[in-house]
């Protein structure tokens, strides 16, 4: 399945199995058949992959993906709902096949990590039921901001362009 010839029938049968059945279930993975199905700019790969993309979302493997590049201060479940509700809401969402995609934009463009972050900072149960300082809470904040902030990057530098619906 190499870039430098065209995918056989039965290779393309067998990508888009594996995303029906889940076996191929990772951000890099995904990605990689994303590329090889727009590059054929065939019509019969856009539901399994817009699938595979929705059950990545909605399974909490991009929960998992992103809490494990965020180990300090797990990532935000409040956070990824919100963003997965506002694509949902949005008439545009349409534009992509790629639900991940936009949910991490979503992410980024309404400034949700910063919402999230300080409602987050903000909670007693984050200081052993005490009430926070206002300090407290900025610094916890950021902090929580400067590494959700550095994963939501990571991931989205798996895109070199917005999917499509065409997959480019």
């Amino acid at each position: 399945m190499s870039g430098s010839r065209s995918l056989s029938q039965s290779e393309k049968a067998t990508l888009i199995q594996s995303l029906r059945t889940h076996r191929v279930n990772t951000l890099i993975e995904l990605r990689r058949i994303e590329k090889v199905f727009a590059s054929l700019k065939s019509a019969d790969v856009t539901e399994p992959m817009t699938s595979a993309w929705a059950y990545y979302v909605n399974s909490n493997n991009l929960l998992s993906e992103l809490r494990g590049l965020t180990k300090s201060y797990p990532f935000s479940s409040e956070c990824l709902d919100e963003a997965k509700w506002m694509v949902i809401a949005d008439p545009q969402s349409v534009r992509s096949w790629n639900y991940c995609w936009l949910v991490l934009q979503k992410i980024k463009n309404q400034n949700l990590i910063a919402k999230h972050a300080r409602q987050l900072a903000a909670k007693p149960l984050m200081w052993g039921g005490r009430t926070p300082t206002a300090a407290g809470v900025e610094q916890l904040s950021a902090a929580c901001v400067a590494e959700w902030t550095r994963a939501l990057n990571q991931m989205l530098r798996h895109w070199e362009s917005p999917p499509t619906t065409t997959g480019k």
